[in-house]
């Protein structure tokens, strides 16, 4: 018998050693997830479960179950280059709640499309908000229903100016740390 035949007996035994160790619970699981997954794989490659994300979240689902009970709503996001974006809300939805369905659908499309990007949302919504017939979608706590929005609504997005009045956006403030260091003492 020669070294490399016994190195690989070795090796077997040693991982007939660590099988044992781990014991039956732990291959069970590990059997158990692999199947969750593969049914996962099969139902969302399913075209009536087209709309479910690739890695659906339990509140991505609560949404779409409700949705399909009645219980939630389907807006669609017009940007300014004349795309849409389709996103699903509860009827109970604040504007808030809508800017977030907005943000993760946006960085899950951009995601698959392009791999990782970073988006800087803090950015687009100090410059560009939401409006429904006209109306700015400014107050985050706002319900949608008292703006009218209902199922299958459209929202735009459109430049956010803010007047001089509210001085919300009136001043960058990217070197305002530097602004006294230039004057002589």
């Amino acid at each position: 018998m020669d070294a490399s035949a016994s190195g690989t007996t070795a090796d077997a035994a040693a991982g007939a050693a660590s099988a044992a160790n781990t014991g039956p619970e732990y291959n069970a699981s590990l059997v158990k997830k692999a199947k969750l997954q593969s049914t996962m794989a099969a139902l969302l490659n399913d075209p009536i479960l087209s709309d479910v994300t690739k890695n659906p979240t339990l509140s991505d689902v609560d949404t779409l179950i409700n949705l399909e009970l009645g219980s939630a709503m389907r807006i669609c996001v017009v940007k300014m280059d004349g795309t849409s974006v389709d996103v699903a809300v509860m009827n109970s939805a604040t504007v808030k709640d809508l800017k977030l369905a907005i943000k993760k659908k946006v960085n899950d499309m951009e995601e698959t499309r392009m791999g990782h990007r970073h988006i800087s949302w803090k950015h687009v919504w100090a410059n560009f908000c939401l409006s429904y017939h006209n109306i700015k979608l400014l107050d985050d706590n706002s319900a949608l229903h008292t703006y009218g929005i209902r199922n299958n609504s459209q929202v735009h997005f459109i430049p956010y100016v803010v007047s001089r009045a509210f001085q919300r956006h009136s001043r960058r403030k990217k070197h305002r740390f530097f602004h006294g260091l230039n004057k002589k003492a």
